[in-house]
């Protein structure tokens, strides 16, 4: 067997995460109760936590973007992006959002329609389709993207400008390198890594194959069940192996450039012959509360009130995006290549979360207009079913079946493109932090990815093994503290070498600096001179 595999990260991954899934399948109820009771414990006890953070992060990024440290790259100063604007936003997208995008575009508007955000309004009413999309928003803007942007911009530092693997391992390190357990702590942060994403992936693309085929259902009487669903997942993983197979900037960018060239399309369609104004004057005022509240929405624990609402879902979301961001940062580091960080802040903390935006403006203030204006029921239809909402929806305009079809085609390429980057992004994890890691490992992550989601579905244990994942996220928040404070460090270090470089070419102060800086410069000239004559004397 290659030596490849004999890694420790590999094995122990693999076995933690066949035990959990044996578990899952043996004993689904059981060990959905225990998942999901340590679930509701961290969000009820620790949502202010999960609160509080992830505004940090959001804080912290708008800092870096407009600070001294704005122009530094993800690479070599002469560095260029691997990548167009075009293809990396659409790579963001698909590893970024998955399916969520298509799966609640229409459903999580009604959700909040019929029961409205920490009781602000009664269900039902043109206040409570006002909150509807405003929480939309902000439960899938820039908060959701800022444990992603946090852990991408450190893993992408540390791999292209200062040329480590990019493991949150190695990250870490400095922290870890005087303990003696510093190899089990190394391990153990990459081994968690590997098994978050893995159990995260294994759920949403079982996730979306229940979509697909409660469309076909929906459409074609096409039954609801396991031997349907394993023809799915088996049409899906041979698309994503062959995808796997032939490469990043092939197989994951011509994946993500089509899915997003698809969304935008049928997103267009959809506000072109839908309620065009009520879209329009829906999105207007969603996005004028999502700004003028976020920091209260970012902190809002509605306390002395009932805090179930945001335990359910904002928090919720939070954990899931903690939980999820190894991944997910690790792929964005690896497409970033070349971009400054006001850059990649710009572009991975705003650009996705607006297109969120606007695509939950479009398809939920549609399904608003459609329930509260003609009577449609799409709340009661995504009560009902959520995973053939979407299609409901679709019956309400022209070439509804086309429609349906092209939504379908849109979840399936979101699969493919999730678990291909996943697959990538755990092959280099297990090997090592190499960012071209072996097509068979690769394709072995591929396998076992399929198993898992295949397994999960015979026997019910999809849900019980995403609140597992979700769980993990609590210890990981105070990882991603230390991280955070370890890139301010190596970036001010950074910082202060290329100053010092460009003083010494120039024999003057380099443009930008602040007059700290100046002033650290020149008192380490006048010593170093100092020294100098001293020592001829």
């Amino acid at each position: 067997m290659n030596s490849a595999y004999k890694q420790p990260v590999f094995v122990l991954s693999v076995l933690i995460i066949t035990v959990l899934v044996l578990i899952g399948a043996v004993a689904p109820k059981q060990f959905g109760d225990v998942a999901q009771s340590g679930l509701d414990w961290a969000t009820t006890r620790f949502g202010w936590f999960f609160l509080m953070s992830v505004f940090g992060f959001v804080v912290v990024l708008v800092y870096l973007a407009f600070s001294k440290y704005g122009e530094t790259k993800l690479g070599p100063p002469d560095s260029v992006p691997e990548f167009s604007y075009y293809s990396w936003i659409a790579m963001l997208l698909a590893a970024g959002f998955g399916i969520g995008l298509v799966f609640y575009g229409v459903a999580e508007s009604m959700m909040h329609f019929v029961t409205p955000p920490h009781g602000m309004a009664e269900p039902g009413t043109d206040r409570a389709a006002e909150l509807a999309l405003q929480y939309s928003f902000f439960n899938w803007g820039v908060s959701q993207w800022a444990a992603f942007s946090v852990v991408g911009l450190i893993i992408g530092f540390f791999q292209f400008r200062k040329g480590k693997p990019g493991l949150v391992s190695v990250v870490m390190d400095p922290l870890t390198r005087k303990s003696r357990f510093r190899h089990q702590i190394n391990g153990a942060l990459d081994i968690f890594a590997v098994v978050a994403t893995v159990m995260g992936v294994a759920t949403s693309l079982g996730l979306g194959v229940l979509q697909v085929n409660g469309g076909l259902e929906y459409l074609y009487g096409i039954p609801e069940g396991f031997v349907w669903q394993a023809i799915i997942l088996g049409v899906m993983f041979t698309a994503y192996m062959l995808s796997a197979a032939s490469g990043l900037d092939k197989g994951i960018k011509i994946l993500s450039t089509i899915n997003l060239t698809v969304a935008l399309a049928l997103m267009v369609f959809v506000l072109m012959f839908g309620p065009t104004l009520a879209i329009l004057n829906y999105f207007t005022q969603a996005l004028g509360n999502y700004l003028q509240h976020f920091i209260f929405m970012s902190l809002q624990t509605n306390a002395p009130g009932d805090t179930s609402w945001g335990a359910g879902w904002t928090i919720f979301y939070w954990a899931w995006v903690i939980a999820w961001s190894p991944f997910v940062g690790t792929f964005v580091a690896r497409i970033s290549y070349g971009r400054t960080v006001r850059e990649f802040v710009l572009g991975v903390l705003v650009v996705p979360p607006l297109l969120a935006c606007v695509w939950m403006g479009v398809f939920g203030g549609a399904a608003l207009h459609f329930d509260l204006v003609q009577g449609a029921n799409i709340a009661e239809a995504v009560q009902s079913n959520i995973t053939t909402s979407l299609f409901r929806f679709f019956e309400l305009y022209p070439m509804s079946e086309f429609l349906s079809i092209l939504g379908m085609i849109l979840v399936f390429i979101f699969l493919i493109t999730s678990a291909d980057s996943a697959s990538y992004i755990v092959a280099q994890l297990t090997d090592r932090g190499n960012p071209a890691p072996p097509l068979a490992k690769r394709l072995a992550w591929g396998v076992l990815i399929a198993a898992i989601c295949l397994t999960l579905i015979a026997t019910g244990g999809l849900q019980a093994l995403q609140a597992a994942a979700i769980l993990a996220a609590l210890p990981f928040v105070l990882i991603l503290y230390a991280m955070v404070w370890m890139l301010f460090r190596e970036l001010a270090e950074d910082r202060k070498a290329q100053l010092e470089m460009l003083y010494q070419a120039n024999d003057q102060t380099p443009v930008g600096a602040s007059l700290e800086e100046a002033r650290q410069l020149t008192e380490d000239d006048e010593l170093g001179a100092s020294a100098t004559g001293s020592s001829n004397q």
